[in-house]
């Protein structure tokens, strides 16, 4: 499906460390709840082995967004560090398993969820800041991002030697009025998908179907706020596009965003920018409820920005200009992150603070408004929607190259567009800074999104006013932007999986993290985090570690 800004790149608005663990994993419980119609009463979570997930999945939020999914709830909802508790209240049983289960992607889950209708099965996929993609349902090959009212329908077929090639999906999706119908076939069994911009009634169904309709027709609603638009014409995918129009420079990046946006997300030009600003006083408000002071228990790092603040005010520390704002606002915004607090991932909550950091101190230093330094947001979710169409903002993936160098092209092109700067500035100064973090592995240490992911950020938001700099007085960026992404997900098609956010590799390993990991996992439920330590289990004839709850009511 083809990115969206407000998708994809500059959101979503969230709680917790990881918008591939937390905000992902709730979105995909969302949909995994929807399968049971809500009557969830037993859940089993299955996680590959040779996956980031069985390493990660309690310390970086996977469990606490789950939870929160097959609760209902949104990705900002306040109760989500306790969702572990309120499912375990509600009566819902969910075991953990780990296997060899020849996942290929590494963010993988394996859910299968049993309610009062029956149980049902759901493969997803978290693809990297949020975004899901559900690969199957019930064993049936199916495509899902979670952007359409879903209508699954098996069908029984009027004659065992009746083939479903003669399913006409265009008349079948005219006739109900949906976006798209696909046919899923699995053995003798065929489904109907049926993707479409609102709830598709039964009397449609029936009428519009030209096989007789079975029973569960299951139904999916959308978790994404802006809507798949499968015939979206959208004018550029690749920067290479943009730059051979004739007026490329004529227009300001963020003019082409809105351009962009508007044809992908079917808004107008002022609901794309009003959305934006939106975005950018939440952005304001995390920064600001950082600075005034956060806690949390499971966490490697305290309260450290209101001492940067005390030393910035009274001038106890060396000159930097607004760069010393940038890290002041970067450290806060990290502090509410790793507290629990509402956060916009941008492009992913690991590397959330970089953009904001330097677009808000950027935009005081030079009396903007908040359209303005909206604006900027804008140009740089444009440079995203090339990273994302061609690669990915996982870490999983890609390492913190994928994260933390997405976050500084993005901010470059930001500050490039703040300062006046044209559209093959904002490109180069875009590539050059994602070109400077090449290779940049992920290794949380004590496997939380905190160290040395502070420390990333901060260099994001160095390298994005030193490469916008650089390209307002004329540097040559050398690489085009394109090529530079090409060279990132080639690099990271070499990383070993220790260095890709799995806490296997680099600082994660070192003694110090070991004990901090320990000293954390003692913890356990009573701070607040709902982190139980893990115990051992036998799956699938290997040592995995497992965590179960089962209450009484299962199935």
């Amino acid at each position: 499906m083809t990115v969206s800004i407000f998708n994809d790149v500059i959101g979503p608005v969230m709680r917790g460390p990881s918008s591939s663990h937390c905000a992902a994993a709730l979105r995909i419980g969302r949909l995994a709840r929807d399968l049971v119609e809500g009557d969830l009463q037993h859940v089993l979570i299955q996680f590959d082995e040779s996956g980031s997930l069985p390493a990660t999945h309690t310390s970086q939020g996977s469990d606490m967004g789950l939870f929160g999914g097959l609760l209902g709830w949104e990705a900002h909802d306040e109760r989500l560090p306790n969702s572990r508790r309120h499912l375990v209240e509600q009566g819902i049983a969910f075991e953990f398993e780990y296997g060899d289960f020849g996942d290929r992607h590494p963010n993988t889950y394996r859910l299968t969820v049993c309610g009062g209708q029956g149980s049902h099965t759901l493969i997803a996929i978290s693809t990297g800041g949020g975004m899901i993609e559900v690969i199957s349902i019930d064993g049936f090959d199916v495509s899902m991002d979670g952007g359409f009212d879903e209508t699954l329908v098996p069908l029984i077929s009027p004659a065992k030697d009746a083939s479903s090639d003669v399913l006409d999906c265009e008349i079948i999706a005219e006739k109900i009025g949906a976006d798209r119908v696909h046919v899923r076939t699995l053995d003798d069994q065929v489904l109907l998908q049926v993707q479409s911009s609102r709830p598709v009634t039964t009397a449609a169904l029936d009428t519009a179907c030209p096989w007789e309709v079975a029973e569960p027709v299951l139904r999916l609603q959308p978790v994404l706020p802006i809507r798949s638009r499968p015939n979206a014409k959208v004018p550029f995918e690749d920067c290479r596009t943009l730059m051979a129009l004739p007026d490329a420079n004529e227009k300001p990046l963020w003019k082409w965003a809105v351009e962009y946006e508007v044809q992908r997300g079917g808004l107008s030009e002022s609901e794309v920018i009003d959305r934006m600003v939106d975005i950018v006083r939440i952005a304001r408000t995390s920064i600001e409820s950082g600075l005034a002071g956060t806690r949390y228990d499971d966490r490697v790092l305290g309260y450290q920005s209101g001492g940067f603040q005390k030393k910035l005010d009274a001038g106890q520390l060396l000159d930097a200009g607004v760069l010393n704002q940038m890290v002041l606002y970067t450290t806060a915004m990290m502090e509410v992150k790793s507290s629990m607090g509402v956060i916009i991932a941008a492009p992913t909550a690991g590397a959330c603070a970089a953009l904001p950091a330097s677009c808000l101190a950027m935009g005081e230093s030079l009396s903007l408004t908040d359209e303005e330094i909206a604006k900027a947001f804008l140009a740089a979710g444009l440079i995203g929607v090339f990273i994302a169409t061609a690669w990915s903002f996982a870490a999983e993936v890609g390492g913190c190259q994928a994260e933390g160098g997405s976050a500084a092209a993005m901010s470059a092109a930001a500050l490039v567009t703040m300062a006046g700067g044209n559209t093959a500035q904002a490109t180069g100064a875009a590539s050059m800074a994602l070109q400077n973090m090449l290779g940049l592995i992920c290794d949380p240490v004590a496997n939380r999104v905190e160290v040395p992911c502070l420390g990333k950020n901060v260099i994001a938001a160095s390298n994005a006013i030193s490469c916008a700099n650089m390209c307002l007085a004329g540097f040559d960026p050398v690489i085009p932007l394109d090529e530079t992404i090409d060279a990132a997900r080639r690099v990271s098609e070499r990383m070993p999986r220790e260095h890709r956010c799995t806490a296997l590799g680099g600082l994660a390993t070192t003694h110090t993290s070991l004990q901090i990991e320990k000293r954390l996992q003692q913890c356990g439920a009573g701070c607040g985090c709902g982190t139980p330590p893990p115990v051992s289990l036998s799956v699938s004839g290997k040592e995995a570690a497992s965590s179960r709850v089962i209450p009484e009511r299962s199935c």
